[in-house]
């Protein structure tokens, strides 16, 4: 069966997405060092790179024989105005390593295009080189721009792929 793909709502969702993210808490024990709390999933409906309106993201749930097993935002004018910026893209462990992501990614890059957008831009953790090699995988490419995080210690490099 294939997958589906259909964008997730802060009030009938939020239970949903709170779930996956106990589920998938393996990503956020890396990204955040912190297991995922109620407050996580509120976030996923509000969160977005700097100057992106909230309004124009996409909040996105990818579903296989009727459970949740991908999360995605997709936001819009982030690094620069006509640029398309993937937020977050994570898959449930047991979802890793099937097809789902390059299924999941070819629908986000699609919705990017429909936009009118020519680049989609990433964020990926130095300490996350299996995500690195998936994104560089599909076809993402090192910018040179990369950051300490602050609050995790993390290094980050952002990617970019040209539409």
């Amino acid at each position: 069966m294939q997958p589906t793909i259909r964008p997730l709502d802060p009030l009938s969702d939020l239970a949903l997405v709170e779930a996956f993210n106990r589920q998938a808490a393996d990503y956020w024990l890396l990204a955040d060092r912190a297991p995922p709390g109620p407050q996580k999933a509120a976030d996923f409906f509000t969160d977005g790179p700097p100057g992106c309106d909230p309004a124009r993201s996409h909040r996105l749930g990818l579903f296989a024989e009727g459970a949740l097993v991908g999360l995605a935002e997709l936001s819009f004018g982030f690094p620069q105005p006509q640029d398309a910026y993937l937020g977050l893209m994570i898959l449930h462990p047991d979802a890793r390593g099937r097809g789902y992501g390059r299924q999941f990614l070819g629908h986000i890059e699609g919705l990017a295009r429909a936009e009118g957008c020519p680049r989609l831009y990433l964020a990926v953790l130095q300490e996350n080189p299996r995500g690195r090699a998936f994104w560089e995988g599909q076809g993402f490419q090192p910018t040179g721009v990369s950051r300490l995080d602050d609050e995790t210690g993390h290094v980050v490099y952002r990617l970019v792929k040209v539409l």
